[in-house]
């Protein structure tokens, strides 16, 4: 029984544990750096997050593709204001962000 609690303990941690809570998923964001443009539901610099896991949805490439948009910034898909590159921002936490925001209803 230990061994199988240890299991899920393991595989929460390994699959974006902030996803399953939002709360903590928004304080890595805010520590982050991305609540300067981002609103989980209003437009601000860049799209709301909602905007964003709308447009995403069904999408089975979005995670990979939108971290590695967050890893190295972009332009163009959301208008002319550029996204900064976020090279400080550890990849996983980076995994957990997109997860969170691709669950955002």
């Amino acid at each position: 029984m230990k061994r199988i609690m240890i299991l899920f303990a393991a595989a929460a941690l390994t699959s974006g544990a902030y996803a399953a809570d939002p709360k903590a998923a928004e304080a890595l964001a805010k520590n982050s750096g991305c609540l300067a443009c981002h609103t989980e539901d209003k437009k601000l610099v860049g799209p709301s997050y909602k905007e964003i896991a709308d447009r995403y949805r069904g999408d089975k490439t979005a995670e990979a593709s939108l971290a590695k948009k967050v890893k190295a910034g972009g332009k163009g898909v959301w208008g002319d204001i550029p996204m900064s590159p976020n090279a400080h921002v550890k990849d996983e936490d980076i995994k957990t962000l997109v997860q969170w925001v691709l669950s955002i209803k």
